[in-house]
């Protein structure tokens, strides 16, 4: 793999969606991504919030029991780790919906509060700290906020990390110790007493990550049984038909702002009824079950690795499948035409079907496939293009592939 290749492959990993028209399902990861930013930054604002009320109240009663150059020497470097933290944040604030589109962005900002909350504890004490509290408030907004938990248990692993440095570091002379009042400052040399307070920190790390993930584990997947139950057929798990046409409609917008195309595949089983009345209704939904999953599987192997998950399969009636195929960003080499791919996923579909056995029954689908703006130009258009496809191919027997272009080749070619 050249150099090029090697930059186009990282840039494309650390972006939400790195197509020059993004479809509908990029830019809702995008919108995704950039509130999950904002979430961060919202609550990063609360945590300053807090803290500058606790060091306004913790000066004032420092100040009645120390010397004001031990006040201001132990408090100078927190009250600049504040500073810099209002900073970067309000930097954040102003930018993140541009750079929204940089996936890793949130675990940049959980990173810049790890580093700053080793400061804090290192200025305050080290081993005595209070500040390494805040890595647990840090760590549960990772569980909340980042999608992946490898995520989350890198943040622990980091945060664990820097604070090891501090204590080890002090423990052997590394690191200079900051003496702070009203603690014993000769515990920080004390080995045992270091690496017990070490481990219970870094259980405690490890035990807001485990009970922040669960509780969102329970969280995600109440809203999937919600999502699914709004969207997603119960039977075979493809979008149901109030989500295709809105994916439709707005697929069809998208396009022909953009000015570019879109391929809609129709496809029926055949003679499913004559299937239902002799098997038996169970049969019936165990077939088309399994077609279904062709259809989606389809989709995605003629798609590509970069492609997957942009064609979306969809059930829109009792044995009615529709896969919605939008232009994509191609690489340099990808010279295939939409149409072709269309086909492709179609012909790919009715071969896989072709082959399906249950229960010792064989079925074939027909199929039909509209292009925009060639076949139409409104999603009741396409719909109606696509339809008519279909019942050609089913008007012919079944177990065809039909669309306006081949016919069109054909009658030229018989001219």
């Amino acid at each position: 793999m050249n150099q090029s290749k090697i930059v186009k492959t990282l840039a494309r990993r650390a972006m939400v969606s790195w197509r020059e028209q993004p479809t509908q399902y990029d830019i809702e990861a995008l919108r995704a991504n950039i509130e999950r930013v904002g979430l961060v930054i919202r609550v990063r604002w609360a945590i300053v919030a807090m803290l500058a009320a606790f060091s306004v109240v913790a000066a004032f009663v420092y100040g009645m029991y120390s010397d004001l150059d031990v006040l201001v020497r132990n408090m100078t470097i927190p009250a600049v780790a504040l500073i810099f933290v209002l900073l970067y944040n309000g930097l954040y604030q102003a930018t993140y919906r541009k750079v929204g589109n940089v996936s890793f962005l949130n675990q940049a900002q959980l990173l810049f509060d790890a580093v700053v909350v080793a400061v804090l504890s290192y200025y305050s004490g080290g081993v005595y700290s209070w500040f390494s509290s805040m890595y647990l408030l840090f760590i549960l907004e990772a569980a909340f906020i980042l999608p992946r938990r490898r995520d989350v248990w890198l943040l622990v692993g980091v945060s664990a990390t820097f604070y090891g440095f501090i204590l080890f570091g002090e423990l052997f002379g590394l690191l200079p110790h900051v003496d702070v009042p009203f603690v014993d400052n000769a515990l920080y040399a004390n080995m045992p007493y270091v690496l017990i307070r070490y481990l219970w920190i870094t259980t405690v790390f490890a035990g807001a990550a485990l009970v922040g993930m669960l509780m969102m584990k329970s969280i995600h997947a109440r809203e999937e049984e919600l999502r699914g139950s709004s969207f997603v057929d119960d039977l075979t798990g493809l979008f149901n038909r109030p989500y295709f046409m809105r994916l439709l409609a707005t697929e069809v917008e998208r396009a022909r702002r953009n000015g570019g195309t879109l391929a809609l595949v129709l496809a029926d089983i055949d003679r499913f009824g004559e299937v239902n009345r002799t098997f038996g209704v169970d049969v019936g939904d165990h077939l088309l079950d399994i077609i279904a999953r062709h259809l989606r599987t389809a989709g995605e192997a003629v798609a590509g690795r970069e492609a997957q998950g942009v064609n979306i399969a969809c059930r829109i009636g009792g044995e009615e499948l529709a896969l919605v195929v939008p232009e994509e960003a191609r690489g340099e080499d990808d010279r295939i035409s939409l149409e072709e791919r269309a086909l492709a996923m179609a012909e790919a579909f009715r071969s896989e079907v072709e082959g399906i056995r249950v229960s010792g029954v064989k079925v074939t689908v027909s199929v039909g496939i509209a292009i925009l703006p060639r076949d139409g130009d409104t999603p009741d258009a396409l719909i109606d293009a696509a339809d008519h496809m279909l019942s050609l191919a089913a008007a012919d027997g079944g177990n065809a592939v039909r669309a306006s272009w081949r016919d069109e080749d054909h009658e030229s070619a018989d001219a």
